[in-house]
């Protein structure tokens, strides 16, 4: 089992910030990130982005790591003080059933009430009514208050987020928001592991915004640096519980980081897929391979920005996504940040054009 700094990525997954409103959860990715990087600065997305400089003539290394999470907007608050939530980024509202959540008020006070869904009690539903499936829109906020106490703490446009720690469970993690914090903390743990470490590249880690609502703070932050190589870090499904096919589990707990191949949002750079393989069996990683049949990746936003850049991502393998009990392996966690560290050491010495094919 690693030295896994679990206090830091514990604060990383509680820190609310859905996208758009990353405010507390970016401060917190500032602080840690002050020292692991020469200088740091925040774009007009609120994207971080800190610079290690390499030794010179290397080339130029975006990271990207998102700090926007699933959650919800008020949108209505009606005579009773019941809100009524707008969904940011992709609910399954099977996964919402009798959850607790944070509401985070305009006037600085964070609220909890529970998360219900709009309908009778299991004691007097008919048959037919309990057999309807539940819609994202069903479900409201109760903070057990008066209306005019409401209003006077909570607005339209506030944030909602759920309410749950992030625990170590046997040889696990169980939290929210291990998509995508846990790659944040992937990438910091990566930069201090070279913190002593020259390397030739010039390495752009960018804690990036708003990439549940379309890999926003990636296309931007990629358009500005314009990388010669984009990587990005992400959670993906593995599908290796019960009640799954085994020709649908895209990964699996403990067999190692994922190297990704295909998302829906790009095709890895096969130069890059391979450059990672062999980092990863010349040096001992375990890694496994990667085909997500649906779903994006910020390396998706940056390898469209300007004339295209060399793309990839490499995955932490993570059971529930997109729930409350998102589950990741800690030798998994720590293989990913081994294997980027390992690779921002060699990312000077391969070329990832296609001019040797013409």
């Amino acid at each position: 089992m690693s030295d896994l700094n679990f206090e830091l990525l514990k604060r990383i997954c509680e820190t609310p910030g859905v996208s758009g409103h990353e405010k507390l959860i970016r401060r917190l990715v500032a602080a840690e990130m002050r020292g692991l990087t020469d200088t740091i600065e925040a774009d007009a997305m609120g994207n971080v982005i800190g610079v290690k400089k390499g030794t010179g003539n290397g080339p130029k290394v975006m990271i990207a790591a998102h700090i926007d999470e699933i959650g919800f907007l008020v949108k209505y608050i009606d005579e009773r003080g019941f809100l009524r939530l707008l969904p940011v980024g992709g609910w399954d509202p099977r996964a919402m059933m009798a959850q607790r959540v944070l509401v985070t008020g305009f006037a600085g006070e964070t609220l909890r009430g529970a998360l219900m869904p709009g309908v009778k009690p299991t004691h007097l539903l008919t048959a037919d009514e309990a057999g309807r499936p539940l819609k994202v829109e069903d479900y409201f906020v109760d903070l057990g208050l008066p209306v005019d106490v409401v209003k006077a703490k909570v607005e339209i446009g506030d944030q909602v987020t759920m309410d749950r720690t992030a625990e170590i469970v046997g040889e696990n993690v169980v939290s929210k928001t291990l998509d995508d914090r846990l790659s944040v903390f992937v990438m910091l743990e990566a930069l201090r592991k070279l913190a002593d470490t020259p390397t030739v590249a010039d390495i752009y880690a960018v804690a990036t915004t708003q990439e549940e609502v379309g890999l926003r703070g990636a296309t931007t932050a990629a358009y500005s640096i314009q990388p010669d190589i984009g990587i990005a870090l992400d959670v993906t499904l593995a599908v290796d519980y019960p009640g799954s096919v085994d020709a649908e589990r895209v990964t699996q707990l403990g067999a190692g980081a994922a190297i990704k191949i295909f998302d829906s949002s790009l095709l890895c750079h096969p130069k890059l897929v391979r450059h990672f393989r062999d980092i990863a069996e010349a040096k001992g990683i375990a890694h496994q391979l990667e085909i997500l049949p649906r779903g994006g990746t910020d390396a998706g936003g940056i390898q469209r920005s300007r004339g295209g850049v060399p793309s990839f991502t490499l995955s932490v393998p993570t059971r529930y996504v997109h729930t409350v009990n998102e589950t990741a392996s800690i030798s998994d966690i720590q293989a990913a940040i081994d294997l980027l560290a390992a690779y921002l050491q060699e990312a000077h010495t391969r070329q990832y054009g296609y001019e040797d094919e013409l």
